[in-house]
Parts: structure tokens; sequence; C-alpha cells
């Protein structure tokens, strides 16, 4: 009976290295079935047993390298095919977005540094990660980083430990299951190292936490037999070089001296093969022997596919993944490419960047940047052109459609309807959409309070006004997509500056904008301060926000001229607007210097920086940092939240003045798309403002953190508050009365274009002392819609355009006349 063997293809693989073999251990037999048995064997007196090191000690990864990786040609290219993605693809850090990239990203981290940049003073980052993954891959042991940290707590250097060179030391109570690590470096010495500074990692057996496992153990007899196969055709070639035949004649009587020299030719060697052999055959004889290869000869050829087949199996590769696509169409190769980054290279990358996992926050991660990997597009391909086909039959939304194709949908009614080939006729969703369509009636005209253009209610305030509630809220906030950037481009607008001069506070600016009879309000915190930018003047108690910018909808008036007369929004129009988006504007200002105190005061803001208070005396999580400003201020999810806040509001507006428009001009209940996208626009250039508003913030943040000065928090918790008196209510003003007079401008304008080319349009300004010269100058001047106004060199599509100079378009008031008849 022979006794099974572990890993046959690698023989010794596990015995040690000395000139004397030990005596084999005894062997243990059980025999489970009739006629068949198993036998389980020890090596080197190591008893593999669950729980204990011992399992993987005996792997000689110098053997395995020269055997397994360095001989084949099979393993060297899948390992290659694997590592060298861990080499060349930049490893990122961030948080939200998709598998595939992060949604914001950091652009400076100890890790990036050294993953990126440079490892340690002997390697790259690149080359660094490459042998990580080679070393996986090899490895049974694992991998050993050891990690180096400077006195400040930051990580500084990253080694890779060769792994027959540690030593794992066992918890004698396996509670930690690791009590330290045993390195003998190069010269002999042994160091020991604590857990917290080795990163161990290893693909996990599925039993043994102290052993990993690699691919070589599957292919490991795949391997030896490839090896053995070439090497046994090489001396086949090298030892016996026969001929490629025999020719036998009579050589009676032929001198001795030519019969040793015909038999020289039969002497071995790859010179000789091939050749034809003159022998003596006896007298009168002739004969011809073929000695060309044999079927046994020729099973190399079978031998080495079925090797290499079963060794790509193993690493999970396909060839043409490593360079031989041939045999194979365009559409197949580039399944196996995809099949390759799906089941084998994106789950090998994953488990290496886990490792680092822990040198970050809870709400960061670490990845390998795959965005730029092609073959990972060909899913997404293929669902982009199944929905579009979908799309172009029917059966789904532009906006189903945009969440296939990883794109934020519009939402607005005419994308969420479906367009029915081939008249493309759209069926709404709702009756909400199928008013903004024209195919119903306006349910905003029966009074349904609380929804936006788009029929959607409005969400409602939270109820839980606390400083932690309000953190929560905006940590949950992911950020979008940058279309206020788009907006800025094609303005080239400024930072908003700040309004000096104000000593109001925060609570006494929100209190003055929605004061009500009653006196001063008493200091508070931000949580209170948001409760009292809730009070309106319509209620003695205190309300919520939507129940504010509820009310103040109620108050949005239009005035349309009698018919023949034309029609012209009123002051009221502007001055409701506006009160509605300074009430809400105001409220979530006060909000936001709630939420940036506390973000101020968040253990994990503080970790390793100089204003961490340490817990007790071994508490090393502070550190010589300073507090991450851009991260406490978030500019991106705020301006990403006053969007969406506004938004509804201004729409709301936008789709009011475009209807009664076109009732008195064509009497047509009809909004054009472009009348809603006004309303759009206006709330992403106030998000934009409200990001440049906590830019500055930042900066003065950054600027006192770089005085050479000892500060405390506090010291940071007052630049805040200094910052939003200063901000105060004239700046909420300027926003709201921007966005007031761009949104019905804007609105009206496109709904006048719709209605007819026959329309024209008056310039009208207030006629105080606040109107600027420019549009004095336009004042009464009339031209058709769709002609812009140029004044000082530049045009300019109606009051408040927001891509026009802001020189021409910050605080203004003016409006248009629009009339069916050209005036004078």
């Amino acid at each position: 009976m022979m006794p099974r063997q572990f890993l046959p293809t690698l023989r010794g693989l596990l015995m040690p290295k000395a000139d004397d073999p030990p005596a084999p251990p005894p062997t243990e037999a059980k025999d489970l079935l009739a006629g068949n048995a198993y036998v389980s064997m020890s090596y080197a007196g190591i008893t593999n047993v669950w729980g204990t090191p011992g399992r993987a000690d005996g792997w000689d990864m110098e053997r395995v390298v020269i055997e397994g990786y360095e001989r084949s040609i099979w393993a060297f290219k899948s390992i290659e095919a694997i590592s060298k993605h861990a080499g060349t693809l930049p490893v990122q850090i961030g948080r939200g977005g998709d598998d595939r990239q992060f949604a914001e990203t950091l652009d400076d981290h100890p890790l990036l540094r050294l993953l990126n940049g440079r490892a340690n003073p002997l390697e790259t980052g690149p080359v660094f990660r490459k042998r990580v993954s080679a070393q996986l891959l090899l490895s049974k042991k694992g991998v050993f980083i050891e990690k180096t940290y400077s006195r400040g707590g930051t990580l500084v250097r990253v080694d890779l430990l060769p792994p027959d060179r540690v030593q794992i030391i066992p918890d004698d109570r396996n509670a930690d299951y690791v009590k330290h690590f045993e390195f003998t470096d190069y010269a002999g010495h042994i160091r020991e190292l604590q857990p917290k500074h080795v990163i161990w990692l290893r693909d996990p057996h599925p039993t043994d936490p102290f052993c990993g496992i690699t691919p070589l153990e599957a292919a490991g007899l795949s391997i030896d037999l490839d090896v053995k196969a070439r090497t046994y055709n090489i001396s086949f070639i090298d030892n016996d070089g026969r001929p490629g035949g025999i020719v036998g004649i009579d050589l009676d009587g032929v001198d001795p001296k030519e019969v040793a020299r015909i038999q020289k030719r039969l002497a071995p060697g790859a010179h000789n093969a091939g050749q034809l052999t003159l022998v003596g055959t006896g007298p009168g004889g002739v004969t011809y022997v073929d000695t060309s290869a044999r079927p046994r000869e020729m099973a190399y050829e079978t031998l080495s596919t079925t090797a290499k087949n079963e060794i790509l199996s193993a690493f999970g590769v396909y060839e043409s993944v490593i360079g031989n696509a041939s045999e194979r169409t365009f559409n197949n190769a580039d399944r196996e490419e995809w099949n390759f980054w799906a089941h084998t290279e994106l789950n090998h990358l994953d488990l290496i960047m886990s490792a680092f996992a822990d040198e970050l926050d809870d709400d960061w991660a670490i990845q390998f940047d795959t965005s730029r990997v092609q073959a990972l597009e060909f899913p997404r391909r293929q669902a982009r052109e199944e929905a579009r086909k979908e799309f172009e039959s029917g059966l789904i939304t532009i906006d189903e459609y945009r969440k296939i194709a990883g794109r934020d949908p519009f939402n607005v009614p005419q994308s969420r309807a479906l367009w029915i080939s081939p008249q493309k006729a759209p069926v709404p969703a709702n009756e909400q959409d199928a008013a903004a369509l024209g195919l119903g009636p306006d349910p905003a005209l029966t009074g349904a309070a609380g929804a936006g253009p788009s029929g959607a209610p409005l969400p409602p305030a939270s109820t839980d006004a606390s400083a932690a509630a309000a953190v929560a809220d905006a940590r949950a906030l992911e950020p979008g997509q940058d279309a206020a950037a788009a907006v800025a481009a094609a303005r080239e607008l400024a930072p908003l500056e700040l309004t000096a001069g104000t000593t109001e506070t925060a609570a006494d600016t929100v209190a003055t904008a929605r004061a009500a009879t009653t006196g001063v309000p008493l200091p508070g915190d931000a949580a209170d301060d948001v409760a009292r930018a809730r009070a309106t003047t319509s209620a003695s108690l205190p309300g919520d926000a939507a129940d504010d910018v509820e009310a103040a909808r109620g108050q949005l008036e239009s005035k349309a001229l009698p018919q023949g007369d034309g029609y012209e929004v009123t002051e009221a129009d502007f001055d409701a607007l506006s009160m509605a988006v300074q009430a809400a504007l105001t409220a979530l200002l006060a909000r936001q210097q709630g939420v940036i105190a506390a973000r101020l005061r968040a253990p994990k803001i503080r970790k390793h920086t100089r204003f961490w208070e340490p817990e007790n005396e071994h508490d090393t999580r502070g550190g010589d940092a300073n507090i991450d400003e851009d991260r406490v201020v978030s500019a991106a999810r705020w301006e990403e939240e006053t969007a969406s806040t506004l938004a509804p509001i201004l729409q709301q507006a936008a789709t009011t003045t475009a209807r009664r428009l076109g009732q008195a001009i064509a009497s047509t209940d009809t909004v054009p798309p472009a009348a809603v996208a006004a309303g759009l626009v206006a709330a992403m250039y106030a998000g934009q403002a409200v990001a440049a508003l906590l830019g500055d913030l930042a900066d003065e943040l950054h600027s006192l953190q770089s005085l050479p000065t000892e500060l405390k928090l506090e010291d940071l918790e007052r630049t805040v508050g200094r910052f939003y008196e200063r901000a105060g209510l004239a700046w909420v003003a300027r926003i709201a009365e921007t966005c007031a007079v761009s949104t019905i401008n804007g609105a009206a304008d496109a709904a006048a274009e719709n209605a007819g080319p026959d329309i024209v349009r008056t310039w009208i300004t207030r006629q105080d002392t606040r109107v600027r010269p420019a549009h004095k100058a336009l004042h009464g001047k009339t031209l058709p819609v769709g002609t812009p106004y140029t004044v000082d060199g530049a045009s300019i599509r109606y009051p408040g355009d927001p891509f026009a100079p802001i020189d021409l378009t910050i605080n203004c008031r003016c409006r248009l006349h629009y009339d069916t008849d050209p005036k004078e």
C-alpha cells in the first residue's frame, strides 16, 4: 500500500534541508471502504492540526521559485499576468461612488505616498506592489509586510519580508492567535516584531487560520509534468539523436576501417538526427529501417498541452490573457479578458488592498484604480446597448436609461415619461408630469400643497434638530456630479465676496430675517438657531422649514395684463420668490454652522492631529498634523444640498410664470422644458455660491492653523462663528434676489419664445437709484424674442441671464414686458 503524499509535484518540498534526512515518521492508516485505504503522513515531525502554525512551516519558498516559478513557462506567465496589474494600476483612497471609481478621493495620504511613490529606500511603490502580488501567489505561509511609523504616528515606510525568515509565534491562550513574529535577518540576528507593526496577508485556508493557500498546490503535479516533459524531450534530442532511417547492404569484402567509419554515423547527438545511415546486413541482403519518431515519443505534445491547460486553470488565467489569442474571435477574446478580471484579478487586487484598510478611518476605503481598464467595460457596453434598444422601443424612460448607463437622471417630466415609437408621443408617469407636458390640468392651480414642479412632495424637515443628527444627515450625502462647475465655467464667475461690517451673530441674522412680534431671542446652540430660524410671521408657534417654504410659496403672485396688453411680471413676483429663497437659505446656513462646529469636535476629524486629547497615557492616536479643513466644511456636499433644497422652490415659480405667460400671450398651458430648467440653473448657481462661501471658510481655517502659535479647538470654533457673523443677512439677500430674477425672467423668456415668432419684449427697470447705468440705457428697448440685448459689448438674453457677465446680472431687479405687437 503506497502512502498518500502531500504535494507530489514538488517532491520533498516539506522536507528540511539537511545532508542526512531524518528517519521517516510513522504512518497512520485508516480504512474507509473495503478495498480502499486512506493514509495520512506527517513530515519532519510536524503534525498538521488546526490551530497550530505548523502546516506551512515546511514550505520551501526558494525551491518553489526555482522549480515552479522560474522553470515552468505557464506558471511564470500566469503569475506575471496577475501581478503586473498590481504594479501598474495606481492606488487611490476615497469614498462613495461605485465599485470602479470613488465619488470623492484623497490627493494626499501616507499610504498614497508609499504605495504610489516610494515604499522604502530600495523599492518604489509599483515594484513593491508587484512583489506583494507575486509572493501572495507563491507563498503558502503568506506575505509579511513590516510597517514603520514616525514619532508622530505617521506611516513612513513598508518593507516586504522573506516569508521563510519569519516565524509566527502563536498566543499561548489562543486569544489573539498571534503573540508576535520573529524575523531572522540576513546576518542571522532575530528581531521580535509586534503584530501591530506587521501586515500578515494570505489567501485564507478553509480550516487553518495560520496558513494560506496558493495555486501552486493545485497545479503542482501539472507543473512537475510540464517541466519533466520538456526535460525528457531535450534529453532525447541530446542523447539519442537517432537517424531518420537505416539502409542495410552486404558488406562482405569491405575494408573494416570503412565499416567503422559507417558505424560512427550512428553516434548520438542532435547534429546527427534525421540523417540516413548505411550498415551491413550480411551476404546478399539489402534492407531499410525507418527510425523516425513513434507515437510513444510524440506523446510529449499531448502531455505538454494538458499540463498547460491545467496550470492556467489553477491560476484562473486564460491563454489569450498571456498573449496567445489565436483560434479565438474578437468577442471570445474580450469575454475571456473580462472573465479573467471579474473572477481572478479583481479578487486578487481587493485581497491585497484589504491589508492596508486598518490605516484608514471607517468612512474611507482604499482600492486599485480600475476605471481605465477596458475589459471591465464589456458587461456595461452590453447593458447600454440593450437599454438603448429598449428606450428606442418605448419600453424604458430616459432616466431609466441614464441610471443603467451610470449617469445621473434628469428627473424632469420629459425624462420620466415613456416616449412611444414611431411618433415619440410622451406617456406621463403621473398627473403632475401630465400637466407639465401639457397633457392634463395643472395640479398647482388646485392648491396641491407641498409639491414640486414634478409633483413629487417636498421632503419633510428632520424632527431631530440636534447637531449630531445634522452631522449624520450631512455625512449621509454623497457628492454628486459637479453641474455647477459647468455653469461657473460658462459664466466665468468669480467667488462671491463676503459682506463685511455687520456685527450680528448667525442666530441674530436668522431671527431678524424671520422675526415675529416677539423680542430678541436668547443665545443658544446651533440646534436652537435652526429652530428659531424656522419661525414664521404667520404662526405663533415655531414650525419646520417645509412649512416656511410652503407659506412663502403661497405668496407667489404674477400679474397678467389684460388680453392684448401683453404680459409683464410684477415686483411682487420677484419679492415673494426672493423671500422664499431667503427663508430656505437662512435655515440652511444656520444648520450648516452647527454641523461644521460638530465636525470640528468629531473624534474621527481630530484623530492623528494636534487637537486630539489623549484618553490615557497609552493613547497613541494623537499627532502633529492639522485638521483637514476641506473635510470639515465639505463644500461639495453643501453645494449639492443647497441646489436640491432650492430646486423645487425655483422650479415651481418658473412653472407658474411660464404657464401664465403662455395663457396671456398664446392661450396655452404648455410649459416648455427650458422654462423649468431656468429654476434648476438658478439653484445650481446658489449651490456654487455656498461652495465659494465655504471655500473662504476653509481658507481661514487653514491660515489660522498655519500660524506659528499654539491653538486650541475652541480657537477654530470661534473662527467659524465669526465667519458666519460676517456673512450675515446681506449675503443671503443678495443670493436670493439673484436667484429670483434669474428664475422668473428665464422662465418667462423661454415661454415667450415657445409661444411663437411674433412675440416681442421690452426691457423695464425699476427706475430708482439702484439701477446701474448699463441697464438704464436698455429701459424701454424692444426686441423680438430670441434676440439678445447688447450692452457694453456683451450679450444678455434677459435680466439675470446666468450666462451673461456677472457684473451685468448681480443684484439686477429688471424685468421684461411681452406682447404680440412691436412697441415703439
